[in-house]
């Protein structure tokens, strides 16, 4: 039996950027995934939000994603909503096909080492407290401490864990097809009695087709012929489509996880949330799924923290995937056709036109409004700062001028003080924390919030949270350190 601290199972984005977070810790960590390479059958996500370009930032990684693919200033719900104004070095939505996104992660964790079992599926798993037996079907098991399901919505991790899986169920199919046409076809989007219809250019030089059908089909794989006749049902004409590099179908089933954990099993990704794909959200929560996962697992594998920190990623994630549920169902239902819903998209439209309006929900989709709760504190002086992202500045150092974001490179938390050199002590934690004296005369601001009163001191998480906002005396400092990254160690 091969053993490893973690092992991961799928190795699409959100397991591919987590095996990475961990092996930067130096957790042994191991993925299986059915597939022999990272060829993906059939249309997935199309690019990367601001928030999820800003991990991969911190983790020194951004630009192989950058320089392949393409920028635009907007995020969208309902209608475009411009991001070329928030205060981040990714003010936009890149465009870059799943694939490729899977590719790029892929070389990252190789370079890292992360073994990955490939064309290998697991069939099961039993869990005690020594760990977790994860059974193959090719007879052979590998044993973990943890197990994280990343194998997406039908998740057999999940399945096999007994979490369950409440949501709301299809209402709404789409055909979606890449082909080739003997015709020119009619470029665009195409609103009709059935819904909304598009035209695209694709890659290989022909056209990728999303199609809304007249009534929800939920099984049966969809064939040629099913959409050369959704294609004249709703364009008069087939435009001579042939040669289908893939056909596929979705739905607006929505569905979250009860629990992203079970013991030593955990979920992320589609695993523990599917939605409809308005928005173009799901790839980008999966991957700070992992960001979100990958330090606390770490660090209780490695017993600097206790096995209640997991705790946390349940109390910060479930929430985040539950308003993007939320804002897709809100999103198909702005998409019918009667005039009641029609009424109602352009009174959204105007609301959205304004400015508050506009930031705010362009905040949640890009994710870079996200907040977490740290818990019952004195609302009265809690930074804005705390269980938000922390901005990526450019810093004065005694090593010379840093990003923010390059300290964090190693998935290594910070402690950064703008107050006198030597202001802090946090040697019981040095072994864990970096410290920093930094310099910033900027103006600090958050998306959505605005400017920000400067803190004369900020300890920053691995996933680049806030978790302490501080000055000299360094009231909290102490409880906040052990919270996040274990006891002090003693001398």
């Amino acid at each position: 039996m091969t053993e490893h601290a973690v092992v991961i199972v799928g190795g699409g984005p959100t397991g591919l950027m987590l095996a990475g977070e961990l092996a930067l810790a130096g957790v042994d960590v191991a993925i299986v995934e059915r597939r022999a390479n990272q060829d993906l059958a059939g249309s997935r996500a199309g690019g990367l939000h601001a928030r999820a370009i800003e991990v991969l930032d911190q983790r020194g990684i951004a630009e192989r994603f950058v320089s392949q693919g393409q920028k635009y200033p907007v995020a969208h719900f309902h209608i475009p909503l411009d991001i070329s104004d928030f205060p981040t070095r990714h003010n936009y939505v890149l465009g870059l096909r799943q694939k490729h996104i899977e590719r790029i992660l892929a070389e990252w964790v190789s370079e890292l080492s992360v073994p990955i079992y490939r064309e290998r599926e697991v069939t099961g798993f039993v869990q005690d407290d020594a760990g977790v037996e994860v059974a193959l079907r090719d007879g052979q098991s590998l044993h973990a401490e943890y197990v994280v399901g990343c194998d997406g919505g039908r998740s057999m991790i999940r399945k096999a864990a007994g979490i369950e899986f409440p949501g709301w169920d299809p209402t709404t199919s789409w055909l979606i097809a890449e082909v080739q046409t003997s015709e020119e076809p009619k470029w665009g989007f195409h609103h009709d009695a059935r819904g909304i219809h598009a035209i695209g250019k694709a890659e290989n030089g022909g056209a990728g087709i999303v199609l809304t059908e007249q009534h929800v089909v939920l099984d049966g794989e969809p064939s040629l012929s099913d959409v050369s006749e959704a294609l004249i049902a709703v364009y008069g004409t087939d435009y001579g489509i042939h040669s289908p590099t893939w056909i596929s179908r979705f739905t607006d089933l929505t569905r979250q996880a009860a629990a992203y954990r079970n013991k030593r099993v955990l979920l992320a990704g589609d695993a523990a949330h599917v939605h409809p794909p308005v928005g173009g959200q799901g790839l980008n929560i999966g991957v700070q799924d992992s960001v979100n996962l990958g330090w606390k697992l770490a660090q209780v594998v490695k017993r600097i923290s206790p096995e209640s920190l997991l705790d946390t990623y349940h109390a910060e994630r479930h929430p985040v995937a539950a308003r993007v549920l939320r804002n897709t169902m809100a999103q198909v239902a702005l998409r019918r056709t009667d005039e009641r819903t029609k009424a109602l998209g352009e009174y959204a439209s105007e609301l959205l036109s304004m400015d508050e309006p506009r930031k705010k929900l362009a905040a949640e989709m890009s994710g870079l409004g996200v907040h977490y709760d740290f818990g019952p504190s004195d609302l009265d002086k809690r930074h804005p700062l705390l269980g938000r992202r922390m901005p990526d500045l450019d810093l004065t150092t005694a090593s010379g001028p840093l990003r923010t974001f390059t300290l964090l490179h190693d998935a290594r938390p910070v402690l950064l003080n703008f107050d006198e050199s030597g202001s802090f002590e946090i040697t019981p934690w040095a072994d864990r924390v970096q410290l920093v004296d930094a310099k910033y005369d900027g103006t600090w601001e958050l998306p959505a919030l605005g400017p920000v009163t400067a803190p004369a001191a900020v300890l920053i998480r691995p996933d680049g949270y806030v978790a302490w906002t501080g000055d000299r005396t360094q009231l909290g400092l102490a409880d906040a350190l052990t919270t996040w990254f274990g006891p002090p160690r003693v001398t």
